[in-house]
């Protein structure tokens, strides 16, 4: 069983963790309804828009308290043998790195696509770093779907990851086919409010199972021969 005082930081590492995240959410939403035209996510951190650094402010705020929670997660195993190739805290870990990427190298005006002559190298390095981010944090979901000691949170979960997936993925080709972009924009940002909401809540949630059900936190022992 873990001992008390790990859980005990640990859970509060989960706090912390999840109100950092939804202090990004809330500033991520409040930069985007201030801006009057219709743009995609990653548009509020291009270069030049007067919303880029409160944009680069709430990706930091999301890979800090992603990475609290990733750590307090850090015993946590998927039981399906593909989910548990890395362990949910590992896959947290690289969305929360990807999206220091994004933040640290955003998109040029306008985020071009990458089929013109205005594609740079940053917009290379910023779109790939935003894809590893939402494919990652879609896997981590799914390992803590299918992981042993968080029923109550597995259907939810489960749900949300196949949601974050198919709008993302959604939002995301209609932004290359050059088609709908009002609506593609739309989606990516429920897309966006489904992962950091399912972060924040996740985080609240493993405070509980530690606090209160300690022997869910250790690790499995293994069956007997």
């Amino acid at each position: 069983m873990v001992d008390s005082p790990r859980r005990h930081r640990d859970a509060a590492l989960a706090i912390i963790g999840a109100l950092l995240v939804a202090a990004a959410l809330v500033l991520i939403w409040r930069t985007r309804v201030s801006v009057p035209r219709e743009l995609y996510v990653s548009e509020l951190g291009a270069v030049g828009e007067p919303t880029a650094e409160a944009f680069r402010l709430a990706l930091l705020l999301l890979v800090a308290g992603g990475v609290l929670v990733a750590w307090s997660i850090r015993d946590v195993r998927s039981q399906p043998p593909l989910l548990r190739r890395g362990s949910p805290a590992l896959t947290l870990a690289l969305a929360c790195s990807s999206f220091l990427v994004a933040a640290q190298v955003p998109c040029t005006q306008a985020c071009p696509l990458p089929l013109g002559d205005t594609f740079t190298v940053q917009d290379l390095v910023h779109t790939l770093a935003a894809v590893i981010a939402f494919a990652a944090a879609c896997w981590a979901m799914l390992q803590v779907a299918f992981a042993p000691g968080h029923r109550a949170l597995s259907g939810i979960t489960l749900l949300m990851a196949l949601s974050v997936g198919v709008v993302a993925a959604t939002g995301g080709l209609l932004s290359l086919a050059r088609w709908n972009a009002v609506f593609g924009s739309r989606l990516e940002l429920v897309a966006t409010t489904i992962g950091i909401g399912w972060l924040v809540i996740f985080g609240i949630a493993r405070a509980a199972r530690l606090v209160t059900r300690p022997s869910l936190a250790a690790p499995a022992e293994p069956d007997a021969a």
